[in-house]
């Protein structure tokens, strides 16, 4: 893939900075799966995302069996998100590129966490993760309507803008 291929395009980093979790999925040496949800995570390039493991030793244990994984996380106002297939390997905090890969994560995490190691994923493929209703009744279904039917069923109020 050339470089002005980006699959982690301007959409996917503005949806993802708006997502809480990311959820990965991994398949252990047996075939079974494992859906897990992770609150440290970042897109470092317009190919990789990297997730910290911070209490995450299925995922580790299966990325080493089975590397190939699924990310997905959703902009849960919106009911917009993305579905990210690919490749992933763990890099230990001991490894010389940990630090490279670390960086975003241990921003987030200050001292209030210990990345045990970094779960980078070579993305392969990007799809749209879409609610029903933008389907099936476009008409009445908009990000708005979707932001207030959220906002209602979480029982959250927008944050008041201040007068300059």
């Amino acid at each position: 893939m050339s470089p002005e291929q980006a699959l982690l395009t301007d959409a996917t980093r503005e949806t993802a900075r708006r997502s809480v979790l990311c959820w990965l999925a991994t398949v252990d040496a047996k075939g079974q799966p494992n859906v897990s949800p992770k609150e440290v995570w970042a897109i470092a390039n317009d190919q990789h995302v990297v997730v910290a493991h911070i209490a995450s030793p299925v995922s580790a244990r299966n990325i080493a069996h089975y590397s190939h994984v699924c990310l997905s996380f959703v902009d849960v106002f919106v009911q917009k998100g993305f579905k990210l297939l690919g490749r992933a390997r763990e890099v230990r905090a001991g490894n010389t590129e940990f630090a490279t890969w670390a960086k975003p994560l241990l921003a987030m995490v200050g001292k209030r966490f210990t990345i045990q190691s970094v779960l980078v994923v070579h993305v392969t493929s990007v799809s749209a993760i879409v609610a029903p209703s933008y389907r099936f009744y476009p008409e009445e279904s908009t990000e708005a309507s979707h932001v207030v039917s959220g906002m209602r069923a979480y029982k959250v109020q927008p944050e008041k803008q201040e007068n300059p």
